[in-house]
């Protein structure tokens, strides 16, 4: 079986949550007979293809990205076209607009799966004009993917539009790097952040607008240790003129952080930091990498799936959104109670082995990818 999956960014450029979750999917179905290919676009899609262990990378060129959706000039529709007569599966991940398009054009005749990762939120005035282009979309998707199942019943563009009977759960997982060789020892990174011997906690992803970052650092004046900024984006600028206005020193921007480096500060963090103020934030797939590594995680309540991933009590807490000084009360009480943050990072590990690993999700998209197939 060959499934083409269809975002708007991918490996090797600068990656998110969501192209995380594409990997996973796709490395998780490698092993049960599926090939995966991936259509993007990218600013620098030279060369064109690139092979990945998850699968090929097939890129047009990305002109520009308003509000975050990237666009492609005619070679993407060629090359997309191209791609979807190769498949036995489309597999769009949801939100792309310029995807609708490019799918509205395509060859027809195959089976069209979507995976939801969120409600378009920020964009109201474009997501109007864009609503009956995503109606029609939806509507010819044979099966639609919520990421959990808080998502598929609190989404009001799936409880309206999407009918009950093509609507499935499949929560994202990820797969344990925590035994790999190479992420086995320790580099320089905490002697670069200044951090060996002291108590942190980290943020992890894309420095974007609903990710609350600003709160953290509005946060970090209470809170009791470092805090570790990981990742870059767009909100880059404004973060660091805010740690410089409320003179804060105790704030580290690490930058977007490789593979080693990155579980380097997951491994020695004492929680990690997700306070996301927005539904945009629809799952969180970095609390599953803390998780990982047996770490508790703070997050907030937005109404999504990031407290399913993380429950309140269990694998850590869950906080009002917005709310400085009930995220600094909270990642105060791991970092001043050290049993404590064991206990609850040994019960996210837990919840990871049993609920998160790739296997079971790798077998339920196995499972509806037959179903669509079968008509």
């Amino acid at each position: 079986m060959k499934v083409l999956h269809v975002y708007r960014t991918y490996y090797p450029d600068p990656p998110g949550g969501l192209q995380q979750a594409i990997r996973q999917i796709a490395a998780g179905c490698q092993t049960l007979g599926v090939e995966s290919r991936i259509f993007t676009l990218s600013p620098q899609p030279q060369p064109p293809v690139i092979d990945r262990p998850e699968g090929a990378v097939h890129r047009a060129r990305s002109y520009a990205a308003p509000a975050s959706c990237d666009l492609g000039g005619p070679e993407a529709f060629w090359r997309y076209a191209r791609n979807v007569r190769w498949a036995d599966i489309v597999h769009l991940h949801y939100p792309w607009p310029f995807a609708d398009l490019l799918d509205l054009l395509s060859p027809q005749g195959k089976p069209r799966v979507m995976t939801y990762h969120s409600d378009i939120v920020k964009q109201k005035v474009l997501g109007k004009l864009y609503h009956p282009l995503m109606r029609w979309t939806l509507g010819r998707m044979d099966a639609v993917v919520a990421t959990s199942p808080r998502y598929a019943q609190t989404s009001p563009v799936l409880t309206r539009f999407v009918r009950p009977e093509r609507l499935h759960a499949i929560p994202l997982c990820m797969a344990d790097a925590t035994a790999e060789p190479e992420l086995a020892a320790d580099t320089d990174i905490l002697q670069r952040l200044s951090l060996q011997g002291r108590p942190y906690v980290m943020s992890l992803g894309v420095l974007r607008y609903y990710k609350g970052l600003h709160v953290l650092v509005e946060a970090a004046r209470q809170i009791q240790g470092a805090v570790v900024l990981a990742g870059n984006g767009p909100e880059e600028a404004a973060l660091r003129a805010q740690v410089a206005a409320l003179g804060l020193d105790n704030v580290h921007f690490a930058g977007l952080v490789n593979e080693s480096d990155k579980h380097t500060l997951l491994r020695h963090c004492t929680a990690l930091a997700l306070p996301s103020h927005l539904r945009s934030e629809a799952y969180g797939m970095v609390l599953l990498e803390a998780a990982m590594h047996g770490k508790p995680q703070v997050s907030c309540e937005i109404g999504s799936g990031t407290s399913w991933v993380n429950q309140d009590g269990v694998s850590g807490f869950v906080v009002p959104p917005e709310d400085p000084a009930a995220l600094a009360t909270a990642l105060n009480r791991l970092l001043t109670q050290p049993a404590l943050a064991h206990t609850l990072g040994a019960q996210a590990r837990e919840r990871y082995l049993r609920d998160f690993t790739p296997a079971a999700m790798a077998q339920a998209y196995r499972g509806l990818y037959e179903t669509v197939a079968a008509g």
